[in-house]
């Protein structure tokens, strides 16, 4: 029979996570679609998209604070604090390099630097969090690194210097950023992306040298990109936070990358290198096997027996 005092426990604990890997996996589906839009922009610049995106962005989590925290919105402002303002310091510098590396580097040299997040998330983990890594995550993250190296083998090259840097710079950010928003994930840091926009603006703004005129199609698509996609999987990504650990929240991620090249092909007719969609299936393998075992075994490994009486 059932323990009566464990089981409930169990499936609370259960529940909240297969809650929270479900919410990133929508999350990284929602953002793979970022290529597709960016496919169907006619004439804007990386500079004006980053704007206008960032608009959206900023509008959608004021909107979503705003439901969220009737009554407390701008005491839900001040109690971000000091890791509030790390966390938006983090992300902008993320976005912004992030454009560089696309800038002056090859796709590939980008995507193959920028997904080793998940090693750079988990190592800072463990010596910022001390959260150790599982047996089962390091080999998942083993075999997703094979398949985003497959992804981009045939495009894989020294590449500019600087282009190669600031991806590395992309993934330190982020894993940076994730690790904070994991340490501070008792309080409510939505307001970070507020701060992350503000700064982006900041710099983005004058970079276009105010040239900001742009075909309607472009801008609502940039609009929805920040104010839809960006701004879900941001959220996913806070909240998921609370329930998984470091290096399993940005593992999920690595669906963003495998699925991106899919809809392109599949929308727009820009057939992907067979590699890609052998590494992609990989990458999606990997995480989907690992997500399945956890979810068995995860009630097993966090419940502890209940002590005799």
């Amino acid at each position: 029979m059932p323990d009566p005092v464990t089981t409930p426990i169990a499936h609370e604990i259960d529940s909240r996570y297969g809650y929270a890997m479900l919410l990133m996996v929508f999350g990284s589906v929602a953002i793979s679609f970022g290529g597709l839009i960016q496919r169907n922009i006619e004439v804007a610049t990386p500079w004006q998209i980053i704007v206008y995106r960032t608009i959206g962005l900023f509008i959608g989590i004021v909107i979503l604070l705003a439901i969220q925290n009737r009554g407390r919105f701008f005491h839900t402002l001040r109690s971000v604090g000091r890791f509030g303002l790390l966390a938006g310091a983090l992300l902008s510098g993320a976005g912004l390099c992030f454009v560089h590396a696309f800038a002056h580097t090859t796709i590939a040299n980008a995507l193959f630097i920028i997904g080793a997040i998940p090693f750079f998330a988990a190592l800072m983990a463990r010596i910022f969090l001390g959260e150790r890594l599982q047996r089962a995550t390091l080999v998942t993250m083993l075999f997703a690194g094979c398949g985003l190296g497959l992804m981009v083998i045939n495009g894989v090259s020294i590449g500019s210097g600087f282009g190669n840097l600031m991806a590395l710079m992309t993934a330190l950010s982020f894993a940076g950023y994730a690790v904070v928003v994991r340490y501070r994930r008792q309080i409510e840091m939505l307001p970070a992306l507020l701060i992350s926009s503000v700064i982006m603006l900041v710099v983005a703004l004058p970079a276009t040298k105010g040239e900001l005129t742009l075909p309607l199609n472009d801008i609502l698509l940039c609009l929805f990109w920040g104010c839809c996609l960006s701004g879900f999987v941001n959220w996913t990504f806070i909240v998921a936070s609370r329930h998984l650990a470091t290096a399993e929240v940005t593992l999920l991620m690595l669906i963003e990358f495998a699925l991106g090249p899919l809809w392109v092909w599949w929308f727009v007719g820009e057939v992907p290198h067979r590699w890609t969609l052998i590494g992609g299936s990989v990458i999606i393998a990997s995480v989907a096997t690992r997500a399945i075992i956890q979810l068995i075994n995860k009630p097993r490994q966090e419940v502890s027996p209940t002590p005799p009486v």
